[in-house]
């Protein structure tokens, strides 16, 4: 096995905490720029909530349980907040960031970028 294919959870755990305080970061700034920025508000408020969903509530030390609490994630039929302008806009959102991540989870590639703006 090589070493990237390793998994390591700490890693893991420290890109979701680094992604909710870039995702809380950017809800300040959206909030700030006012209406024209409620999709970006949206999508950032969806990114701070699957990031804390996955921090509190998934195994990020072993694998396959957080690839499952991924799927669970995923396979709701909403995901509660407030303070958000557009419901389906949100929850399309969290279901992108589910998504995204549980390719990540897969592949175990993309958890080394804690840079605060991703591609």
């Amino acid at each position: 096995m090589s070493v990237s294919n390793i998994w390591d959870g700490e890693l893991v755990r420290r890109w979701l905490e680094s992604r909710l305080q870039a995702a809380r970061l950017d809800q300040a700034t959206a909030d700030r720029r006012g209406y024209e920025a409620r999709d970006d508000y949206d999508t950032a408020a969806a990114e701070e909530w699957v990031c804390r969903a996955l921090l509190t509530g998934a195994d990020a030390a072993d694998r396959s349980a957080f690839a499952a609490y991924l799927k669970t994630l995923l396979v709701k039929d909403e995901y509660p907040t407030t303070g958000i302008h557009d419901d389906r806009r949100f929850e399309r959102a969290v279901r992108a960031h589910l998504r995204r991540i549980a390719k990540m989870a897969r592949t175990n590639d993309g958890f080394g970028n804690t840079l605060r703006y991703q591609g």
